[in-house]
């Protein structure tokens, strides 16, 4: 029988890989617990105030594996306040490494499952959801797993502001199709694109990852997808 957690997109999957350098296991103890976000306590009705600056929109990035794409929003956008979620421990050190290097205000950060923080977030709090390279998950029987399902795609219309964006990265066509089709009837979304180049190349200002250039490398085609909360 599935369990809630699956119908809902859950993540599965292993939390930790090689071992973390002593700096960087010294950033889950001073650093962490400035940045991560407390799902105990109720979200603030205005997500700005998550952030030690001003920030006039706040948007996340779910799985954000080596934290390039992130790291780089966030310099790039310093009145917009972002938050990072995985679950997995060395995604987390990268991404803790890089807020501290760059000395960035503007990054909270969630170490757990995405669907939990974004049941925790206020309707409408949200301008752009960012999900690049997800696990594609590819053997059917484990389809459930991934993360793209309609009711996870409700929740995120839920948090979307209308206007707000969805944003999709694989290298997986079939994970590409399969988030077509999922998209296609979620009543509150619209997809942008116009002409094939929408899809085939990266939006303006796109930050490339390390898993992006090895499938490059390795013969796979990326498929860039933006999908518009009505």
């Amino acid at each position: 029988m599935e369990t809630a957690q699956h119908r809902k997109g859950a993540f599965f999957g292993r939390r930790k890989g090689h071992v973390l350098k002593p700096q960087q296991a010294a950033l889950f103890d001073t650093l962490l617990p400035r940045l991560a976000l407390d799902l105990d306590a109720p979200a603030p009705t205005d997500l700005a105030t998550l952030f030690p600056n001003f920030v006039e929109a706040v948007r996340i990035e779910i799985g954000f594996g080596g934290a390039e794409h992130m790291i780089a929003e966030a310099e790039r956008s310093p009145r917009t306040g972002f938050i990072g979620s995985d679950p997995f421990v060395n995604a987390m050190a990268k991404a803790l490494a890089g807020i501290d290097a760059r000395g960035l205000a503007n990054i909270r950060l969630h170490f757990g499952d995405a669907i939990f923080l974004i049941d925790w977030l206020p309707a409408g709090s949200i301008a752009r959801l960012d999900l690049i390279y997800p696990d594609p998950w590819p053997k059917r029987r484990h389809w459930k797993r991934r993360f793209v399902q309609d009711a996870t795609l409700a929740e995120i219309a839920r948090i979307l502001r209308p206007g707000g964006e969805f944003r999709f990265v694989t290298d997986w066509p079939d994970y590409a199709a399969w988030t077509l089709k999922h998209l296609a009837h979620a009543r509150h979304f619209e997809w942008t694109a116009e002409r094939a180049d929408d899809w085939r190349q990266p939006w303006p200002g796109f930050t490339g990852t390390r898993y992006e250039a090895k499938a490059k490398r390795e013969g796979r085609v990326p498929c860039y997808l933006i999908f518009r909360r009505r």
